[in-house]
């Protein structure tokens, strides 16, 4: 799982990542553009779980799950049409499976908002725009360019129908994933690696005191109204000030302020369900490890995420809940407990399960 970080200049996004990352190899700095090139790093997620079932089955090590973050220059009202620095920017966005946009909330006169004034409507419509321009124009060349061979083939002739649906609903100023999709259509626009139609997160940069601000009381302030898009408030500085800190340390500073997890859990979490992932577990004396999967992945995909022939050859899974194991203390305790079932290769993996595969050579 990739994530794109972007944001105007300024916003936090580099002070996110530092804190996403666990380390200062962002730099963070009071100027537009202090980032030019992309940040990359892997970021672990932060499971309790998996250290219970650790040590409900004695296992010797844990491996999270992780997803890969990339911290993307601030854009700018015109970026898409500067060849020299903007449309780099739109092509690292490009890569990412996901968009984690960063939207100032907080009022700082010690840090310089690039437009003078702290407004989140209209930071999200700058950034939006440029990503829209930049899709018009991609969008129309690969148009003239599939119009031409559509004469004699009809797969691109149904594609060129799906691209132009696409380029109106750009044309009206609207990110293409809003647009109403049939599964083929989703295919074609798959393809074509349009920035607008991505998922989005929305990480709202807050003062300490709104930490705990719904979703709903953030979508009102940043003009978000889609029911389906997710929005996570996060106070950057605050989560990097948590660096240093010992799993101890860090627990008590959040039973102080009433916070159950951090922010960086929640946007992780945040980016997880936009792109319809999940995980499972596998747990050993060995290991306890998290894959993951897409939401309603088959337990013979589920197996392929370890190794391919695992999929090809499998049989049958173990499954037990991550709940249950923990309760029970032991595989063989849990299906002494009735707990464990068999399952075969119609079962839909679901969100935490603990599975152990049998499968032919």
């Amino acid at each position: 799982m990739k994530i794109g970080i972007v944001g105007l200049p300024n916003v936090g996004k580099s002070t996110l990542f530092n804190a996403l990352t666990n380390n200062y190899g962002a730099d963070a700095q009071n100027f537009p553009f202090c980032t030019i090139e992309p940040n990359v790093g892997l970021v672990n997620v932060n499971d309790p779980r998996l250290e219970k079932i650790r040590e409900a089955v004695n296992g010797a090590k844990i491996i999270p799950a992780n997803c890969e973050f990339t911290d993307i220059a601030g854009i700018v009202k015109g970026a898409s049409e500067w060849e020299w620095m903007g449309n780099k920017f739109l092509a690292n966005i490009r890569e990412a499976d996901a968009i984690l946009q960063v939207v100032r909330i907080f009022e700082s006169s010690d840090i310089t908002h690039v437009h003078g004034v702290v407004n989140p409507k209209d930071d999200i419509e700058v950034i939006n725009m440029e990503l829209i321009i930049a899709d018009i124009e991609s969008l129309t060349k690969k148009i003239a360019w599939d119009a031409k061979k559509a004469r004699s083939d009809k797969d691109i002739a149904a594609k060129l129908v799906t691209l132009e649906k696409a380029l109106e609903i750009l044309e009206a100023w609207a990110l293409v994933s809003s647009g109403d999709w049939k599964e083929d259509e989703i295919i074609h626009l798959h393809d074509s690696h349009l920035l607008t139609n991505k998922k989005f997160v929305y990480a709202c940069n807050v003062s300490e005191d709104m930490m705990d601000a719904s979703q709903d009381e953030l979508k009102a302030i940043i003009g978000v109204s889609d029911s389906n898009t997710q929005v996570v408030p996060v106070c950057a500085k605050l989560e990097e000030d948590m660096i240093e800190m010992s799993p101890e340390e860090k627990k008590e500073f959040l039973d102080d302020m009433g916070l159950i997890s951090t922010g960086l859990d929640n946007v992780i979490k945040a980016s997880y369900d936009a792109l319809g992932l999940q995980y499972y577990f596998t747990a050993g004396e060995q290991e306890v490890r998290a894959w993951t999967v897409k939401k309603g992945a088959s337990a013979p995909q589920a197996a392929g995420v370890i190794h391919t022939d695992f999929e090809k050859g499998f049989i049958k899974a173990d499954v037990v809940t991550a709940t249950d194991i923990i309760e029970n203390s032991w595989w063989s305790w849990a299906k002494e407990a009735w707990k464990v079932r068999l399952e075969w290769k119609q079962y839909i993996v679901q969100d935490g399960d603990v599975m152990l595969f049998k499968f032919n050579n």
